[in-house]
């Protein structure tokens, strides 16, 4: 098996601008004029052009201002700090403060094109300090 990560973009060339600044990715594959392949993590990234009010997934129309969803992408990086200052200014929208918590620290943010993503940078033993061994797992 295998995990592939489809961004819907209104602009390629601003998008593979942003995700190859603010994230260190390089375009390793173009698949025709609308699509290109992102390497540089553990996943491929494909940004898709597609434009503004296309009909997408069940018959709702694309759009590009801040939008929230129930998925959405965590990049885990070494230095919160440094990968959120780079990902700024590349062009993302910074929308809370770094926060600390027991397994880390996170920031939120989103892409030029609306989508919400988050840094996450592990301390400790990361999601392991707030596991309950003695839990069952369903």
């Amino acid at each position: 098996m295998d995990l592939l990560i489809n961004i819907d973009v209104p602009d390629l060339a601003e998008a593979i601008a942003f995700y190859t600044q603010a994230f260190g990715l390089a375009v390793s594959r173009r698949l025709g004029a609308e699509a290109v392949e992102l390497g540089g993590l553990p996943v491929r990234i494909y940004l898709l052009q597609k434009p503004g009010g296309s009909i997408g997934a069940a018959r709702d129309p694309r759009r590009y201002d801040r939008h929230w969803t129930p998925v959405h992408v965590d990049v885990v990086v070494d230095d919160v700090e440094a990968a959120l200052a780079r990902a700024v200014a590349a062009g993302a929208h910074a929308e809370t403060e770094i926060r600390v918590n027991p397994w880390g620290k996170i920031a939120i943010l989103s892409d030029p094109f609306g989508h919400g993503f988050c840094l996450i940078e592990f301390l400790g033993r990361g999601y392991d300090e707030i596991a309950d061994p003695g839990a069952p797992v369903p």
